[in-house]
């Protein structure tokens, strides 16, 4: 996150850009030291737990004046992303898209349905702008799960619909690949995009914009 941070300071250079994780202890309160009434961009891929609840008890907890905005996911400008992504994954794969499958990999939850429910609204988004052959997408903690919408593709590549570079990109997505028998490319993380900076900036700017206005 610090990493990331210092990407959207970079595109942001009269802003003060710190990161934080929620699962490091003390993380976020250390970056909420010294700060009135800062923006809190979630960079997790839908408006779930974490968001919904557990990020905002955490910064009452600390005291903080602060204005929660939609997560990354939420952001207008992921679908084009997720889309350029695809085709730029299936050009260097020598894939003919019309001829391809797209797999979106995504995280689900057993107890809130935002990840299901914003994944399958950009497999439809998708389908209406790309020209694969299908669009499918699987979840690492749900039906339909990963390694069942991987099974009998045929000519297809995998698109991990995650933030961080962690252990569901490592380990879950390339475990539920190899058990289902695909041989396609999978894509790195949409959060590790290169453009992602630029996205959270412009994002940041817009609500600094309408506080403004």
């Amino acid at each position: 996150m610090a990493v990331l941070a210092a990407s959207v300071s970079d595109v942001l250079p009269n802003w003060t850009i710190r990161g934080a994780t929620l699962a490091s202890p003390g993380s976020l309160e250390s970056a909420l030291h010294g700060v009135d009434s800062p923006l809190i961009y979630p960079f997790f891929m839908s408006q779930g737990y974490f968001t919904s609840d557990i990020l905002p008890r955490r910064l009452s907890s600390a005291g903080c004046n602060y204005l929660q905005l939609p997560p990354f996911g939420a952001d207008p400008a992921i679908p084009a992303l997720v889309a350029e992504a695809a085709m730029t994954g299936a050009r260097t794969a020598n894939l003919i898209p019309e001829e391809t499958s797209l797999l979106l990999a995504a995280h689900g939850s057993e107890v809130s349905p935002a990840s299901r429910i914003a994944t399958l609204a950009l497999v439809e988004q998708l389908l209406a702008a790309l020209p694969f052959k299908a669009v499918v997408a699987g979840f690492i903690e749900e039906p339909p799960y990963l390694g069942e919408s991987a099974r009998d593709l045929g000519r297809a590549l995998c698109l991990p619909l995650f933030t961080l570079t962690a252990s569901h990109v490592l380990d879950d997505v390339p475990d539920a690949m190899l058990r289902a028998g695909f041989t396609g490319p999978i894509l790195p993380a949409i959060g590790s995009h290169l453009a992602v900076p630029r996205v959270i900036a412009a994002g940041l700017e817009r609500y600094a914009t309408r506080i403004a206005a």
